[in-house]
């Protein structure tokens, strides 16, 4: 008989994900997928075989199930065949992360009876049915996950829901990996002028996440006799139009774009400055990694944000899509250094304090005991 007072119960669980990229969201779930099969509980993925969640799921040792989630007409057959599949391997706790996934996976767990359905919302952006949305958030699903308050105030307002019915949980940091002391990544830089400031953005190429911004902040920092460079670590489907925002603003001299990387700990290390110029964001892990990891924060005050990065106590925030006021919080962080140093210090304190890794699955598995406990 299953031990309901263990502090790690096994449970039998299944995640799910329509998207085919790799950003925040992937990270995540692969987190909570890798983070509590360590602690016991057997854990699946249902996603796009060609998706690079599937293939990283697979490479961790996480249970994978190939599922299309792009054919409309087939619908009934693939919410039958996963109702099959979650009653066959006996699931207690499903929970799907897109809008694709969501509608098949909680149609199969309701067929199935599956004893628990969690819909986790990442982004803060419009719901456009919210008649039939309403079916997904508030009658079929048993709790709601969100990564920000604004996320959980959205949902609530839009859905009538109780407290009790959702939970802000950003993601945690794994602090053994991003932590003050360790290695430097060496980056592919042109030669600098020595102690030249580098400013970095960890990120998917997306217009929403303000690379351009940077871009306008740089030159008109330049213009004021400070030169800065500038790191983009990652890709997406923007990136030639950052080439040329670039370009057009005459900053290319200021810029280098990295592509993907995966040693990210050693690449914050190396950075001066962790940028965050978003139009919206939930809670972005490379603010809550840059904390952990001790590197000054300058972000958009959108979304999430404000929630881990309190302007002047762990960070700086500036307003969204402001150039000249980003320059200014940019010379602020590297001019001020002793009030830089102590909201450093403090935003790792808040980071072990609020969002590490293990609290982060602590708090989830207190979910599922409230739910099935």
């Amino acid at each position: 008989m299953a031990d309901f007072n263990s502090p790690h119960r096994k449970w039998r669980i299944v995640h799910s994900e329509a998207s085919l990229g790799w950003g925040g969201q992937e990270h995540r779930i692969l987190a909570e997928m890798t983070g509590l099969r360590r602690r016991g509980s057997e854990v699946w993925l249902v996603a796009p075989a060609n998706s690079q969640l599937f293939q990283r799921a697979e490479q961790a040792g996480v249970p994978v199930l190939a599922q299309r989630f792009n054919q409309r007409i087939l619908l009934p057959f693939h919410v039958l065949r996963l109702a099959w599949w979650l009653s066959r391997h006996r699931i207690e706790i499903v929970n799907p992360h897109s809008s694709r996934d969501g509608w098949m996976l909680t149609l199969a767990a309701r067929i199935a009876r599956v004893p628990l359905i969690i819909r986790s919302r990442h982004f803060d952006v419009p719901i456009p049915n919210k008649s039939l949305s309403r079916l997904m958030y508030k009658e079929w699903s048993h709790h709601i996950l969100t990564t920000s308050p604004k996320i959980t105030d959205t949902l609530v307002s839009t859905f009538d829901l109780q407290p009790d019915e959702v939970t802000t949980l950003p993601t945690g940091v794994d602090l053994q990996r991003f932590h003050p002391d360790g290695p430097r990544a060496t980056l592919p830089l042109p030669a600098l002028p020595a102690g030249t400031p580098l400013i970095g953005m960890i990120t998917v190429i997306r217009h929403a996440k303000g690379t351009q911004i940077l871009a306008a902040a740089a030159g008109l920092l330049r213009e004021q006799g400070l030169r800065i460079h500038c790191v983009i670590v990652g890709d997406g489907p923007w990136r030639t139009h950052l080439e040329d925002a670039i370009q057009k603003l005459g900053v290319q001299d200021l810029f280098t774009l990295a592509g993907h990387r995966e040693d990210v700990p050693d690449i914050m290390r190396a950075l001066d400055i962790v940028a965050i110029p978003s139009f919206h964001e939930a809670i972005p892990q490379s603010g809550l990694q840059a904390l952990a990891t001790g590197v000054p924060v300058v972000a958009s005050n959108v979304g999430g944000i404000p929630s881990i990065i309190k302007d002047g106590e762990t960070g700086r925030l500036v307003p969204m899509q402001d150039p000249a006021a980003l320059a200014v919080a940019i010379r602020a962080t590297l001019e001020q250094r002793e009030k830089t140093q102590a909201m450093c210090a403090a935003g790792r304190r808040f980071i072990e304090r609020e969002h590490s890794l293990e609290n982060m699955l602590d708090r989830l598995e207190a979910i599922y005991h409230r739910h099935l406990g």
